[in-house]
């Protein structure tokens, strides 16, 4: 009994070492490992576990995918993800970018709030300011508001110089501040970067989505978990991966 008991064990473990055998030969020659998330890959996230990935094909593009990313146990996984258009004139690196130039700067940027024409979607826990008839985004190089939501446009402000929110009542039904430029505003750099609803086109310089994408992003960002935006490209000097 002992001994056929001792024989069906040899049998067992031979036939599985012959379909570990199989597998291994019948796996695809050459396969590639799966690529660790995007976010595994990049210099820097931000410190906070929510970051959001907007990436262009290459540096000229006006297209591109904006994906929202969480860490949950220790890793990156997806939380959603939608088509994103950029600045007319393509993509080029933050720090060496000019005002006017319809560009929009690559790099690593926080999101300090939203605001919008219409009210925050239930859920929203970013800080949230409405759009008023006298709201304004300063982008004159010459004012002490410069790169700064102001209400109503102070004097040294220009109004030629500047954004009126409310006239933009698509964008800005919903959007997201990026901290590009902000937090020590260097003059003729460029103010007024969001994350705002798609228009009819590419953008002067920010990042633009869906409308439902937008409302999706605000219910989802968690200032706890300090929510940053990556703008980059696939590849080459300013790829996403380097931020």
């Amino acid at each position: 009994m002992l001994s056929g008991r001792i024989a069906t064990l040899g049998r067992t473990a031979a036939l599985g070492l012959l379909a570990s055998v199989c597998l291994l030969t019948t796996a695809p020659a050459g396969a590639a490992p799966a690529r660790a998330p995007l976010p595994e890959r990049m210099a820097d996230t931000g410190g906070g576990s929510q970051v959001l990935t907007a990436v262009a094909p290459r540096a000229g593009a006006t297209t591109g995918t904006l994906t929202w990313w969480e860490r949950r146990a220790g890793r990156w996984t997806v939380a959603g993800s939608a088509p994103a258009r950029f600045g007319a004139r393509g993509l080029v690196e933050g720090t060496a970018r000019r005002q006017g130039t319809n560009t929009t700067p690559a790099g690593l940027y926080d999101l300090p709030f939203g605001f919008g024409i219409e009210a925050a979607p239930g859920g929203t826990r970013m800080p949230y300011r409405r759009v008023h008839a006298d709201s304004w985004w300063c982008q004159d190089n010459d004012s002490r508001s410069y790169n700064r939501w102001t209400e109503p446009r102070p004097a040294d402000c220009r109004a030629a110089e500047s954004e009126h929110l409310v006239t933009y009542r698509t964008q800005y039904a919903n959007a997201l501040v990026v901290g590009f430029n902000y937090r020590a505003p260097v003059r003729g750099r460029g103010a007024g970067i969001f994350l705002h609803v798609n228009g009819r086109g590419a953008t002067a310089g920010c990042v633009s989505v869906p409308a439902d994408a937008l409302r999706a992003i605000l219910r989802w960002a968690d200032p706890a978990k300090k929510p940053h935006l990556a703008i980059g490209t696939a590849g080459g000097p300013i790829a996403v991966t380097r931020y």
